[in-house]
């Protein structure tokens, strides 16, 4: 069967999706075989960073990939929120014509109004309108997304002790660490996130990525766990059953047929041959609703595809 060099991918990658079609508002769902090294994961990597991507991952090995709010968490817990904030904060002063202080850490309401001359109390109403332009009426971020990035960016401005709280519990409930939904009620929040709106809220992150100034979202999800049959007797980490794997399959089909709405993404799913081809728990006898997504049905054997959904990798491949 033909593969690609690990190398040879990565720079296809990034000349054909990152450097262009994803950058340009495109989304795409590739599927990997690769050793388990990791050489294509840690080049890939390095190629997104370099391309001003965002770049998490999520390891099936260590999160339940089977439950999309847990995968979103795992995301949630490796993006920079404050830096994100910072950048929001400063065009909302900028849009009102204000010059902002050269440090973040002074971009304060009262720093910003002392700079510009400006009366504090008018600046915290003015900024509040600019703010709730900027984000309350962009209609491609769900609700609940809005409202919580309008406290993590009020708090970047306003250093009392209420704003850091709400700011807290936001980014606690972003994460999957708070423990009662009823420290989000002042910031209209009435439900953690779970499978119901985890997608929608990831589908919200890329597009907030993208305003915050990075070129999109690079989400490597290995599931090479999966492949995994036989529980070890010393294995640490997650084992999935059969059960678990048809979920973490289903998952990843919702997310291939919903790349329309994903907006400058990239998801690299790195999978074992295992998982592709078992008997008892591979895609290809378990799941034919994934198989037909990503399974060339014609191929030229003699020459990989780099366009595929699904590339398998060589990467035994000189240096």
């Amino acid at each position: 069967m033909t593969t690609l060099g690990a190398t040879e991918y990565a720079d296809f990658l990034r000349s054909e999706y990152l450097s262009d079609f994803v950058r340009g508002g495109g989304s795409a769902v590739k599927f990997v075989v690769a050793d388990e090294d990791d050489t294509f994961r840690s080049l890939v990597h390095d190629r997104a960073l370099a391309e001003g991507y965002a770049v998490v991952s999520v390891d099936a090995a260590d999160v339940r990939a089977h439950m999309i709010d847990q995968v979103f968490h795992c995301i949630a817990r490796q993006v920079d929120w404050d830096a994100g904030s910072v950048v929001i904060a400063t065009r909302a002063f900028r849009s009102l014509g204000l010059d902002v202080p050269e440090n973040s850490s002074d971009l304060t309401l009262e720093r910003t109004a002392a700079l510009n001359e400006y009366d504090p109390y008018e600046l915290r109403r003015d900024f509040n309108i600019a703010l709730q332009d900027e984000i309350l009426r962009d209609f491609e971020l769900t609700q609940e997304f809005r409202r919580a990035m309008m406290r993590i960016c009020l708090a970047q401005v306003d250093r009392t002790d209420h704003a850091t709280a709400d700011r807290d519990a936001v980014l606690a409930w972003l994460k999957g660490e708070l423990r009662l939904i009823t420290a989000l009620r002042q910031a209209m929040i009435f439900q953690k996130i779970a499978r119901h709106n985890a997608r929608d809220m990831l589908f919200s992150l890329a597009r907030w990525l993208v305003k915050t100034g990075h070129s999109g979202l690079m989400l490597d999800l290995d599931i090479r766990r999966c492949g995994v049959s036989k529980r070890p007797p010393d294995a640490e980490g997650i084992y999935y059953t059969k059960a678990a794997c048809l979920d973490v399959y289903e998952v990843l089909r919702q997310l291939i047929d919903a790349t329309d709405e994903l907006t400058s993404s990239l998801v690299i799913v790195t999978t074992a041959p295992e998982t592709l081809t078992d008997p008892k728990r591979g895609i290809e006898y378990n799941y034919p609703a994934l198989k037909m997504r990503i399974w060339d049905e014609v191929r030229d054997r003699r020459r990989a595809n780099p366009l595929s959904t699904l590339v398998r990798l060589d990467e035994g491949e000189p240096s």
